[in-house]
């Protein structure tokens, strides 16, 4: 088997300030962490890292000094990036991101050339039965669903981190197996999708989107972990106790990338939530992206640390 993400593929900047700025109000900060990014290329090195064998990388880049820069620590951890396009006339997408010292971030992205990602990078020997496709909204949301189309025809399984926030699609949400959203990200797509009011909780927009998919919908819940709800099933899952976080930037794509490596290995859902939420507190406790993703040696003895997955009986919260 293997995992397959397309996505976005980014330059991050990161300055550290003692606070988030208001608008039009200026924070100063003691420096810049230059790293890689983007949350295509970060799930993908996420997935690699947590014990994914096979894991390639479909996107965009530019023809810059950012694009090595950007593709170095996929390299050299082994992803395939074969379908990663070198795009002339367009710059590699960059992130500008602001941490607080609580570890709460702000982040803009210049897309550049994720804007040009094309489904059509990704051959369909790459979509055999079982192949974890893992897609986010951070690249065209129309070559996101072409691929997801081809990839359901051919019996691979579809992953959707629902990030950065957006409607996503509803042909899109058909197709999906697993449809990953954190607390921001549930209402929008919630009520995108006509099934709940923006005012809902994250658990309440798990349960009505669970109800029209196929897919098993995974609310992250920060600090309270996270919530998954797969047709009359649904399982509270703990966080990794760890401290104050650090930075909570790449949090978000090492769960998603966690839970596709799991899932690429036969692991059942409970069973792959843990590991998604081990290897997301982990991404919390060191600065950047991927540079934060920790190792699959790291998840298994956090997993000690780790409650267990718990099913919840009667639809509770």
């Amino acid at each position: 088997m293997a995992v397959l993400a397309f996505g976005s593929i980014n330059l991050d900047l990161t300055l550290r300030v003692p606070r988030l700025p208001g608008p039009g109000e200026t924070v100063l900060g003691p420096g810049l962490l230059v790293a890689a990014g983007g949350k295509g290329a970060n799930q993908a090195l996420a997935a690699r890292r947590a014990g994914g064998g096979l894991v390639r990388l479909a996107g965009a880049v530019g023809r810059d000094a950012f694009a090595g820069q950007a593709l170095a620590l996929l390299e050299a951890a082994g992803v395939d990036l074969t379908g990663v396009k070198a795009e002339g006339g367009a710059s590699t997408g960059v992130a500008l991101i602001t941490v607080s010292d609580q570890g709460e971030n702000q982040i803009a992205v210049a897309a550049g050339a994720n804007a040009r990602a094309r489904a059509e990078a990704v051959p369909d020997s790459w979509l055999a039965p079982g192949t974890v496709v893992a897609l986010t909204l951070e690249v065209p949301a129309e070559e996101s669903l072409k691929l997801a189309v081809r990839a359901a025809a051919r019996g691979a399984r579809i992953v959707l981190n629902a990030a950065p926030a957006a409607p996503a699609p509803r042909a899109l949400l058909a197709l999906l197996d697993v449809l990953i959203v954190n607390q921001h990200e549930a209402p929008i797509v919630a009520e995108a999708a006509g099934v709940a009011a923006a005012a809902a909780s994250p658990r309440d927009c798990a349960r009505a989107l669970a109800k029209v998919l196929k897919a098993a919908v995974v609310a992250t819940l920060g600090a309270e972990g996270a919530f998954a709800v797969r047709g009359e099933e649904s399982w509270r899952v703990p966080a990794l106790a760890i401290g104050r976080a650090v930075d909570t930037t790449g949090a978000g794509d090492a769960f998603a990338g966690a839970l596709a490596a799991a899932l690429d290995a036969g692991l059942d859902l409970p069973a792959a939530l843990a590991r998604a939420s081990a290897a997301g507190g982990l991404a919390c406790t060191r600065a950047g992206a991927q540079p934060a993703l920790p190792q699959g040696a790291e998840i298994d003895a956090a997993l000690a640390r780790l409650g267990p997955v718990e099913r919840v009986k009667g639809g509770a919260a």
